[in-house]
């Protein structure tokens, strides 16, 4: 007899977690976390068990990876708060080669140890095909996107990744953008291989969600990246 394949996994309860601990704009009370994580434990045992099936629809297979992004970033946070950067774990580590708080192996999914890296790079990047990601993840830096307060669902997936993307590039405090010149975030500089597939370039990204245009003439620059906390 043939098994069922597993459900995708539902993120109400990341959902009513978010709503609870991060604001409008994006900033988490890593605080009231902190002294309340039996929620956030929960959620991230029920990712541990669940990892996506060949089965599930690629809308809930990146919503999933994109989720345990997010999540396993404020448990990583939370693990040696208070810190004033995530940058700061990363002089904390003491195993051999693992230089960088993304680079550590602090969770399983699925029955396999992985890091940040692998969900982002490995998984994300290399199968999904789909720059915005670059909207959604969020590595509890300022200059990062905005962490949305509510979790990414299969449903809303298409109109979460493009509203990230109007906020992330509408955004002064992430990107200045002017006719003459666009001092862009630095993902577009880091990732710019990405914003390049299939026909694409950074100019039709940016003028794809920013309310002002650039074109050839537009000076583009790239601004210093801002890794303090994402804080309340």
């Amino acid at each position: 007899m043939a098994t069922a394949s597993p459900a995708a996994v539902d993120h109400s309860s990341y959902d009513k977690l978010l709503k609870k601990y991060v604001s409008a704009k994006g900033l988490v009370n890593y605080k009231g976390l902190k002294a309340n994580q039996q929620e956030l434990n929960s959620y991230l045992d029920l990712l541990s068990k669940s990892a996506p099936a060949a089965s599930w629809s690629k809308a809930d297979q990146m919503a999933f990876w994109i989720n345990a992004y997010n999540a396993y970033t404020i448990r990583l946070v939370l693990d040696h708060y208070p810190v004033s950067s995530i940058k700061d774990i990363g002089s904390k580590i003491k195993i051999p080669f693992v230089t960088t708080p993304w680079a550590i192996k602090f969770f399983s999914i699925g029955g396999e140890k992985m890091s940040l890296d692998n969900i982002e790079h490995g998984i994300l990047r290399k199968k999904y095909n789909d720059p915005r990601i670059h909207f959604a993840l969020v590595c509890a830096s300022m200059s990062c996107p905005s962490l949305r307060p509510e979790a990414y669902t299969a449903a809303k997936l298409e109109s979460q990744l493009d509203d990230q993307a109007r906020d992330f590039l509408n955004n002064p405090a992430k990107n200045k953008i002017s006719v003459a010149s666009a001092q862009l975030s630095k993902y577009f500089d880091w990732y710019k291989g990405d914003w390049e597939k299939n026909g694409q370039s950074v100019e039709k990204w940016v003028n794809k969600y920013s309310t002002t245009k650039i074109d050839a003439k537009t000076k583009v620059s790239y601004l210093d990246y801002n890794w303090s906390l994402n804080e309340q």
